[in-house]
């Protein structure tokens, strides 16, 4: 079945402040956005807030993050719950956004504001063989494993789009989940693929020699591997980057790298808030969300 695909001025991908401040003054500037994310995945939704500007009594975080959508919706941006599965440049240098849905959202704008990872398993093994078989990103890491046995570990669509990727370069692919987070259409694919699927299960301990070579189960099971791909929640920075070409800072590899007009090395893709690197205020978030949402809506006026 083809398809859906629908027309926006702007998408934004991430739904924390930087990004509803995106939303607000994109819409505002009668650009046509979408908003793509889940509200309670911001690490800004189990937090609290007291010191903002002009704020005097202490806010939940859940609480600003629902006013600041609300203030979005009026200004007439659209929001989809849901995340991306794949990203990429179009022929006619327009960007093509595939979500859970199927639905491909294309845009001539672009606005990366998705926070960054802070997950990680935490067990043993993981920091020692990060780089010899352990790897945060499928997009970046996934072709160095051609032809081998590898797993991926995930209860989100990261985990599971990621699967379905490594189905394409790997020998054969495993998927360790508690319980598989996604929609009907993206859980059927992977139900009806070549993944071998663990449910219910979780890894405790990550092992090998030199390079990975084993994977133990919270059940006791011994998995034999040459990767594991640690993808919890949704694609993040480092791979939505790496498929537009955007520029990584050069040091850590995982923050964005902007002008004063948060513009990326690509055209029509900016980026704004914890994407862009410390330090991890919500000020510092709102004020380059509204730069960005602001030049993405001169930006797209123009293309």
């Amino acid at each position: 079945m083809e398809k859906v695909t629908i027309d926006y001025d702007i998408v934004i991908i991430g739904s924390g402040p930087a990004g509803l401040q995106a939303a607000l003054h994109a819409g505002r500037r009668k650009a046509n956005v979408a908003v793509l994310g889940k509200l309670k995945n911001s690490s800004l939704n189990r937090a609290h807030l007291e010191n903002y500007c002009c704020m005097d009594n202490k806010m939940m975080g859940n609480d600003l993050l629902e006013q600041g959508k609300q203030q979005a919706l009026r200004s007439g941006a659209v929001f989809y719950e849901e995340d991306v599965l794949d990203i990429g440049n179009d022929n006619d240098g327009h960007f093509n956004v595939l979500i859970e849905s199927e639905k491909i959202l294309k845009t001539k704008a672009l606005i990366l504001s998705m926070g960054i990872s802070r997950n990680r398993l935490n067990v043993p093994g993981e920091k020692e063989f990060l780089g010899k078989g352990v790897s945060y990103c499928v997009d970046c890491d996934g072709g160095f494993f051609k032809g081998q046995t590898v797993a991926v570990v995930g209860n989100e669509s990261a985990a599971a789009s990621g699967a379905m990727t490594l189905l394409l370069i790997a020998e054969q692919v495993h998927l360790i989940y508690q319980e598989l987070l996604v929609n009907d259409s993206l859980k059927n694919q992977v139900e009806q693929s070549d993944i071998i699927a663990h449910s219910g299960r979780w890894v405790k301990a990550i092992d090998g020699q030199n390079n990975l070579e084993r994977i133990v189960m919270d059940n006791g099971e011994i998995l034999n591997a040459d990767g594991v791909f640690i993808e919890l929640g949704a694609k993040g920075a480092l791979e939505l980057a790496s498929k537009l070409g955007v520029t990584l800072d050069p040091e850590n590899f995982k923050y964005i790298v902007t002008n004063k007009k948060q513009e990326t090395n690509i055209p029509g893709v900016y980026a704004a808030g914890d994407i862009c690197g410390p330090p991890w205020q919500v000020a510092k978030a709102v004020g380059e969300g509204c730069i960005a949402g602001l030049e993405a809506a001169a930006y797209a006026k123009k293309h």
